[in-house]
């Protein structure tokens, strides 16, 4: 079943494993992916004398195996046949097992997993051509890998459909903690470590996990792993100074931009292999990263400049270059929150298939709205674009080909007020005519959010100059107004929100902390 150029690079991967692995199969005998799935995991098992497969008859649909080592459980179970973009799932899961893989958290984080009391189970549903799916099923895994109280399950949803439709499921990746959906969507691990951490608070017990509290020291912190933030990073590091990046993923917002055009000299790219390409870069000097941190408190007017992360970890320095970014906006209207997951989305090349000869909406008139409806029109009933301002701000060509599309509708100078729903999920959007002030209520099946970016500047707003749309104010060397501290990228009020742009942004951010450095202004 599986490639033979696939089984010989698996093989030279699990080379060195350690332990014993078995893959326990519970399958029904007449379920015709049984035998699919029996023939996958045999293939699979091949490349290592230290994986083996059992099988056992089941009742019903059953149709999953789980992960033991050394005869013992991990707390990984994969219902469903681990293919497409899950096949790096299945490969990590064993991998992380043995004590391997670069996507293994820290101490800091690793704490903070090990913290957590209760029994937690978790049950995830995928689609294997979503993108965001295997993120979310591996950081999970980890987890269960690392913390006995937390089992983990991947469901694909198309082998589970009265399952799936029972539960409402209508996004990938759904997260879901003894039957309450807990997160939709992509999600980094400190997102989601967030949410187990408020669902399954610490009992105060820390039995076997260390508490001593974290302090680290740097001559330069970048918060952020974004271009901005990479770029910043390797420009202090090639200062030969000691820099540490705290962020939440390598790679930020880039990671959810599918195709990119219009990096010079890199005629086409995706945001996953631009995001890989950083990290490889940042890896070429030592630079200390510190991923899945969300950043709670800042103290920047002093001297040696403070950042406390989630979990109690404190970094100091005395120049700190702040590229966190910028995030999806959201509608913030009533029911949009309920709704998230159960009608409403923001990936329309993850969740699209799941509205597939429905009626849906794209809340947004630029070109990454416009893209999303040219998308959605070729598998969706109808698609109906809705955009507040008089005209929509796309660029030509692609409002051009929306138009020529017969299943697009496109609505200007309407405001959305309100997600409608059932108490299940959505079946409408509430519109005004911003014009004649009349209302309606547009019925749906799914509405895709895309009304652009806002400033991930939260945390220092206490200390620092923003903008009135929270954007960081520098000068033309990216300072702030706080000595010490630069801001660059999309956080800042540097027009135009680019990935070249946000790159350059970043190294000059880094040359002036180094030349206030020089000249005694910092450090």
């Amino acid at each position: 079943m599986l490639d033979t150029s696939i089984l010989q690079q698996v093989t030279e991967i699990f080379r060195n494993l350690e332990a014993d692995y078995t893959f326990r199969i519970s399958y029904a005998p007449l379920r015709e992916e049984s035998s699919q799935l029996i023939e996958f995991l045999t293939d699979f098992a091949s490349t290592s004398p230290r994986l083996k497969v059992e099988k056992q008859e089941a009742e019903g649909d059953a149709l999953s195996f789980i992960l033991l080592k050394n005869g013992k459980e991990t707390g990984i179970t994969f219902r469903g046949i681990p293919n497409g973009h899950e096949f790096t799932s299945l490969l990590l899961a064993v991998l992380n097992a043995d004590g391997k893989g670069k996507n293994l958290p820290d101490e800091g984080i690793t704490r903070r997993i090990q913290a957590l009391k209760g029994d937690i189970r978790l049950q995830t549903y995928v689609s294997l051509t979503c993108t965001n799916c295997p993120d979310v099923v591996q950081t999970l895994n980890i987890m269960a890998l690392l913390n006995p109280c937390i089992r983990h399950e991947m469901i694909d949803g198309a082998l589970f459909q009265a399952e799936v439709d029972k539960l409402g499921v209508q996004a990938v990746p759904s997260v879901f903690a003894e039957g309450k959906l807990i997160h939709v969507g992509r999600g980094s691990l400190s997102e989601l470590l967030e949410k187990l951490e408020e669902a399954y608070p610490s009992s105060g017990e820390t039995e076997n996990v260390e508490t001593t509290p974290i302090c680290r020291t740097f001559d330069v912190l970048v918060l952020g792993g974004g271009p901005a933030g990479a770029s910043a990073a390797i420009y202090s590091a090639r200062k030969g100074l000691k820099v540490a990046m705290i962020a939440e993923r390598i790679g930020g917002q880039v990671k959810e931009t599918v195709g990119i055009e219009n990096l010079i000299s890199v005629p086409y790219t995706t945001g996953n292999q631009l995001a890989d390409n950083l990290r490889t870069h940042l890896t070429h000097y030592p630079i200390e990263l510190f991923e899945n941190r969300r950043i709670e408190s800042t103290e920047l007017k002093g001297k040696e400049k403070q950042i406390i992360v989630k979990g109690g970890e404190t970094f100091t320095a005395p120049a700190v270059i702040i590229a966190t970014g910028a995030g999806w906006r959201r509608l913030n209207v009533e029911g949009e929150a309920e709704y998230i997951g159960r009608g409403v989305a923001f990936c329309p090349h993850c969740d699209g298939p799941f509205y597939a000869g429905k009626e849906v909406a794209v809340v947004g008139g630029g070109n990454s709205g416009i893209e999303a409806a040219i998308d959605l029109a070729g598998i969706c009933k109808k698609v109906t674009v809705i955009e507040f301002m008089d005209t929509l701000k796309a660029d030509q060509v692609l409002q051009d080909k929306a138009r020529s599309l017969t299943n697009v509708e496109i609505l200007t100078s309407t405001q959305t007020t309100k997600v409608v729903g059932n108490g299940e999920k959505l079946t409408a959007l509430r519109l005004k005519n911003r014009q004649t002030e009349e209302e309606q209520e547009l019925s749906l099946d799914g509405v895709f959010v895309q009304i652009g970016l806002s400033a991930n500047s939260q945390p220092f707003c206490n200390e620092l100059e923003t903008t009135r749309i929270g954007e960081i104010v520098i000068d033309a060397h990216c300072r702030t107004n706080v000595p010490g501290v630069y801001a660059a990228g999309d956080v800042s009020s540097v027009p135009y929100k680019q990935i070249i742009i946000a790159m350059g942004e970043g190294a000059k951010a880094a040359l002036s902390a180094f030349d206030d450095r020089v000249r005694g202004i910092v450090g």
